[in-house]
């Protein structure tokens, strides 16, 4: 049997944990960031009977990062841990404000700019949520001698007895669903979470928190990376590799194999962009970026479209490992739609994706993440468009 079980009560989903007999005996650390979504998943283990406590992560300094010193709204700002640790005194659990600073900046922020210097563009939710939000919390709950985590993620965890594996899905809400941020997690960490809202609906939500008079019901929603609030990433990078826009600034701007203009710095662009690129007399996109020579390449809409990736750093969920060619449903970015592909396994745990159809805007850099249903296969970050038909 599933360790997980949803049932339908009062007109929505109700998460229920099963794994043993009494609740009362098991303690669960809920990352509180002073949202509505994860004052939410503490309040329900709450009334489940868990014992829970509220740790808010501070993960780095406004005065380090800029962009809005003035204005400390986001995961880190004083007023999000004033919120969590209202939350929790209303629900009368312990709260713990714990400082991931170093990690945080070592794991998430270097690689964050070591990766934006080779002309990519990273996706630091993926690795935050693997080495911040579930390996540097674990210990934390280790420490506490607490048993599970939990967060307000919307997606959903379960035991698949016939692989013996646990296994990511997709929450209810596919509006909301945030299983793709999720392919990097370990079996040991999936083994110890739970995600008390991944079987109900946003507005579900936003009407629980309501109902157990929560402040953080009417809270809005935080959509920029946390530790650029502004959401300026020139200005973040500029500042972080002070003589950056010296050494990259006027690099050429090629289309169809000639120099048509200079860019600002091949950082300062992504696979798909259109606007700062200058006026062609028609729409262009930037299409390759190349660091080693700080050239910008651009062409048409229609030359983004691609059939062909190569994936490194890849984590199976669903399976051990990828021994042969397998059929999937794979997605590129956050919220894209899912598309049919195979999946060929290369040398050194690669893989290499071929999709049905063409993909627009494939970005090195990103996640491309595989699907078996609802539920996440695996994934991988991009490391390079492929020619059709290479190894």
């Amino acid at each position: 049997m599933s360790p997980f079980l949803f049932c339908e009560s009062r007109e929505f989903f109700v998460f229920l944990h099963l794994p043993m007999q009494n609740n009362k005996n098991h303690t669960v650390v809920v990352a509180m960031s002073g949202g509505v979504d994860s004052s939410v998943a503490a309040a329900l283990l709450l009334e489940q009977g868990y014992k829970v406590i509220g740790v808010t992560m501070k993960t780095y300094e406004f005065d380090d990062v800029g962009g809005n010193v003035a204005n400390e709204t986001s995961c880190c700002g004083l007023g999000a841990m004033n919120d969590a640790r209202m939350v929790a005194s209303q629900l009368g659990i312990p709260h713990y404000v714990v400082d991931f600073r170093k990690a945080f900046g070592k794991e998430v922020i270097d690689n964050f700019v070591a990766e934006y210097l080779r002309g990519r563009t990273p996706n630091p939710c993926i690795i935050c949520n693997r080495e911040i939000k579930w390996g540097e919390l674990l210990r934390k709950a280790d420490a506490l001698g607490a048993d599970f985590i939990a967060t307000g993620h919307y997606a959903q965890v379960r035991f698949n007895s016939e692989r013996k594996r646990y296994v990511v899905s997709q929450s209810l809400d596919l509006r909301k669903d945030q299983s793709y941020a999720l392919w990097a997690l370990s079996q040991q960490a999936l083994s110890r979470t739970m995600f008390p809202l991944g079987a109900q609906l946003k507005k579900e939500t936003r009407r629980l928190a309501e109902q157990f008079g929560l402040r953080t019901a009417s809270k809005r929603e935080s959509y920029e990376i946390c530790f650029v609030p502004d959401n300026k990433y020139e200005r973040f990078l500029k500042e972080r590799v002070p003589q950056l826009e010296t050494e990259v600034v006027n690099g050429d701007i090629v289309w169809e194999g000639k120099v048509v203009g200079r860019h600002r710095g091949y950082p300062f662009y992504t696979v798909g962009q259109r606007k700062g690129i200058g006026a062609y007399g028609e729409p262009v996109y930037v299409t390759q970026i190349e660091s080693e020579t700080n050239t910008v390449h651009i062409g048409r809409e229609e030359d983004l479209l691609q059939r062909e990736l190569v994936a490194e750093n890849v984590n199976f969920i669903g399976i051990e490992r990828l021994e042969n060619p397998l059929r999937v449903d794979a997605a590129v970015r956050y919220k894209d739609v899912h598309s049919p592909a195979t999946l060929y396994p290369l040398h050194g745990g690669a893989v290499r994706v071929v999709f049905d159809e063409p993909k627009k805007a494939i970005t090195p850099g990103q996640s491309v993440v595989f699907y078996e249903g609802s539920d996440v296969l695996g994934g991988g970050v991009i490391d390079r468009i492929a020619k059709t038909n290479s190894p």
